[in-house]
């Protein structure tokens, strides 16, 4: 098995990692629905250039290899270094109303992925600074502004391999809808201050955020202009909570973050999740982990308005609080949705 192959010859390293990864909840099957398989003949070619993310590149002279796939069993064997993959897909536009997510399944090692031009997503690190990311299926959220529903897309694959086998190796690989939303209480998706950077003062009640930028989230913060910024970033809401929820306990959902998080209720941390250090095990496999934090009763300002802060670390690729649900949610409700498909 492929998995094995790589499992005999990576660094002990490496599978702690892979140890630390398969405590993090998994996504749930039930949860997602395949809308256009990707697997099959995609373009392959194996050198690097920025314009290969370019939709409106013409491909017609590259070879074609199946996805998934080692490259090594398309006729490149041991072929090590870049590479990209490139497909054409229409989105129906019955899709247009559904949270879409591309996946692509495990890729060796790195790499980064562009639909219709703009970065989605990526895993690892290219050189310099080499990171792998053998080991992590991938699944981006596909923002909505950068579908052509009934038109054609462009799905560009940039790939680096260290060594062995490479390419968009194994798993699922398609476009996924999301079909199974939780009922949120009340949602905290829009209007979002974000500014990269650091400082304590930014988690309390009284810092001045009005010169930040507003975002709507979940998004990659790539994708709200911070291309290929790794490090730490905040975000703040002020809120109120609904009359209609003065007497009950609630669970703040923030969906998925990338990498780590320090979440923050009125100047006081409620949860965390990932170390907030620059060490590789500190974060690894944080991402995949959904937050859902307490609100305690005592830090909630019921009548008043509220601060979420939220403290960032991206160690690498994409970075932010890039997947939901994000809102507040009865804890009772949430009891359920924790429990789903079980």
């Amino acid at each position: 098995m492929l998995f094995l192959r790589h499992l005999s010859s990576r660094s002990s390293a490496a599978l702690s990692a892979i140890l630390l990864l398969s405590i993090v909840p998994a996504l749930r099957g039930q949860d997602f629905r395949c809308e256009l398989d990707f697997s099959g003949p995609w373009k392959f070619e194996i050198r690097d250039d920025p314009r290969f993310a370019d939709p409106s590149y013409d491909d017609s002279g590259w070879e074609t290899v199946k996805v998934p796939d080692l490259w090594e069993n398309n006729g490149f064997p041991g072929y090590d270094g870049y590479a990209w993959y490139r497909l054409e897909f229409e989105v129906p536009n019955s899709l247009k109303k559904r949270p879409l997510f591309i996946r692509l399944g495990a890729i060796d090692d790195i790499d980064r992925t562009y639909l219709n031009g703009v970065l989605i997503g990526g895993q690892g690190e290219f050189p310099p600074q080499v990171r792998t990311a053998w080991n992590v299926k991938r699944m981006y959220r596909v923002p909505p502004e950068c579908v052509r529903y009934g038109g054609r897309n462009v799905l560009a694959v940039r790939v680096y391999d260290l060594w062995m086998g490479g390419g968009i190796v194994e798993g699922e690989v398609g476009l996924f809808s999301k079909i199974k939303n939780p009922a949120l209480d009340h949602p905290l998706g829009r209007g979002w201050k974000f500014a990269t950077g650091d400082g304590p003062a930014r988690a309390t009640v009284e810092f001045d955020d009005s010169k930040w930028e507003t975002v709507d989230l979940p998004a990659y913060w790539e994708s709200c202009g911070h291309a290929d910024y790794n490090g730490f970033a905040w975000y703040r809401k002020t809120f109120e909570i609904p009359a209609a929820l003065a007497a009950d306990k609630l669970i703040l959902l923030m969906g998925r973050i990338d990498d780590a998080d320090q979440t923050y209720l009125n100047g006081v941390m409620i949860g965390q999740t990932g170390r907030i250090r620059l060490e590789e095990e500190a974060w690894w496999g944080s991402y995949m982990a959904e937050r859902a934090y307490y609100l305690p009763d005592d830090l909630l300002r019921r009548g008043q308005p509220n601060v979420i802060a939220v403290r960032v670390l991206d160690t690498g690729a994409g970075g932010g609080i890039y997947q939901g649900p994000i809102g507040l949610m009865t804890r009772e409700k949430y009891l359920r949705y924790q429990n789903r498909g079980k």
